[in-house]
């Protein structure tokens, strides 16, 4: 089975479980705004899934276009991604079998702001959040949306950096790889990363262009432990 369609299956799978009423307790999720979510989605997911609409290209998660495009074609409703996104952020597979990097918890990916000290990203209710998310996600998901590319530098991080980076400037607190206000890269080297990748970081050579990559390292180098 293709990679993508391993993922629609399992997260499908996932559904039946909430539905089902197994999993956790959440309920149903009907209500959110999608502009809320948007926002929401880019500042906490987007450096680590692809979706079109929010102009995010992250490569550790899932490519959520790829992963509900087919579902959506053969007649599945937003409502039904919207369950499955939901259930997806409150209990994620944070230790997977095959050793790929999990999802964080829903602590870390929408920390409460009454356990966030300064200015970096948090939430004041996480269930209104998660509702947010995942009815802006199983709204637009798969659909062939393609949000305009931002071109400076803070921008571009956050949408593709920031969950995975800590880097006060911008209001992130990404724990998957390196605290950026502690390991102050130079540019040079940001260039490389973000061009290139390593080890868990995906390169963005084929997703950002040169123009964008230019962006988003000179501001990292020189945000970095500001």
């Amino acid at each position: 089975m293709r990679p993508v369609l391993l993922v629609a299956a399992v997260l499908l799978g996932a559904l039946g479980l909430v539905l089902a009423g197994c999993g956790g307790t959440g309920g149903y999720t009907s209500e959110g705004s999608q502009g809320a979510g948007k926002q929401l989605f880019t500042q906490s997911c987007g450096g680590c899934h692809t979706l079109a609409d929010a102009g995010t290209n992250g490569r550790i998660g899932p490519n959520l276009d790829d992963a509900f495009a087919q579902a959506r074609e053969d007649g599945m409703t937003s409502d039904t991604f919207t369950q499955v996104v939901a259930q997806q952020i409150r209990w994620p597979i944070e230790e997977t079998s095959t050793g790929a990097p999990g999802m964080p918890g829903i602590d870390q990916t929408l920390p409460k702001c009454e356990d966030v000290e300064g200015d970096a990203f948090c939430v004041d209710d996480q269930d209104g959040a998660v509702d947010d998310i995942a009815v802006y996600v199983g709204a637009v998901a798969g659909t062939g949306v393609t949000a305009e590319q931002p071109m400076d530098g803070m921008s571009i991080f956050t949408a593709n950096c920031g969950s995975c980076h800590t880097l006060a400037d911008a209001g992130t607190t990404g724990a998957v790889g390196p605290n950026l206000d502690q390991a102050r890269p130079p540019k040079p080297l940001v260039v490389d990363r973000v061009t290139n990748g390593q080890g868990a970081m995906p390169a963005f050579k084929d997703s950002l262009d040169p123009q964008q990559i230019e962006a988003v390292s000179e501001y990292v180098a020189t945000a970095a432990g500001k």
